[in-house]
């Protein structure tokens, strides 16, 4: 049984690291600081700062409309509303898929090198899991890295957004900025697709495994042939 261990210290280090992407993304998508509006009417979001996500919108508060201490308000973006626009519905849905994409993808990449670890005599099996796996984490990268993208874009050209009334929030920002959400969803997506070319990249090398065959009557272990008649010892000669 050939030993593999060896062959695949950097596709251990590719899962952690792809382990650590999938979480990053999970993280992302919880995060509502993807943009950072700054508002100059201050009546009802006192802080001046709102922060809008792909599912929230959310904002400090003490106006004597929500409550008499400064509480966080939030509103709830749903897919299906008319304002909601482009960049948002793609990042619901990409992110989602993502999701889907890196759990999968890193139980491929499990299932390989628990075959490189415990051994495994057939090399097919371990190449599929490799490869198949790495597939999967670079187009969960992708599938992250495209909202992540097209929402920085939105950021950099100050595109607004047209809220309804119950959300409370302006039309238009004074100005936005990137949020904690967009930069954690670049460098997961990094830390994927890093992943997946590692395990991508992975070959099985070639063993060389010795020709064994049962020997002829007069040959030797070397295969040489063997004078059964026997040698004279020099030192009985005497």
């Amino acid at each position: 049984m050939p030993y593999l261990v060896h062959t695949a210290h950097r596709q251990f280090v590719a899962l952690w690291l792809g382990t650590v992407g999938w979480t990053l993304v999970i993280v992302t998508v919880g995060l509502v600081e993807w943009r950072v509006w700054e508002v100059s009417d201050l009546s009802v979001i006192t802080s001046g700062l709102a922060w809008v996500g792909i599912w929230r919108v959310c904002f400090y508060s003490h106006a004597p409309i929500l409550s008499n201490n400064e509480i966080m308000f939030c509103q709830r973006i749903r897919l299906s509303e008319s304002f909601v626009p482009p960049e948002i519905i793609a990042a619901q849905v990409l992110m989602l898929v993502s999701l889907i994409l890196g759990l999968a993808g890193n139980a491929s990449v499990v299932y390989g090198l628990r075959n490189v670890y415990f051994g495994l005599n057939k090399f097919k099996p371990i190449r599929l899991a490799f490869s198949f796996g790495g597939v999967l984490l670079i187009l969960t990268g992708a599938s992250a890295l495209v909202p992540v993208c097209w929402n920085l874009n939105s950021v950099v050209n100050n595109v607004t957004i047209s809220f309804p009334a119950e959300f409370r929030m302006p039309s238009a920002p004074v100005n936005q900025s990137i949020g904690p959400g967009i930069i954690v969803g670049i460098f997961a997506s990094v830390l994927l697709v890093f992943s997946g070319m590692v395990f991508l990249s992975y070959r099985v090398p070639v063993v060389l495994e010795p020709k064994v065959r049962p020997l002829r009557p007069g040959e030797g272990a070397s295969g040489t042939h063997v004078n059964r008649q026997g040698i004279d010892n020099p030192a009985f000669q005497s």
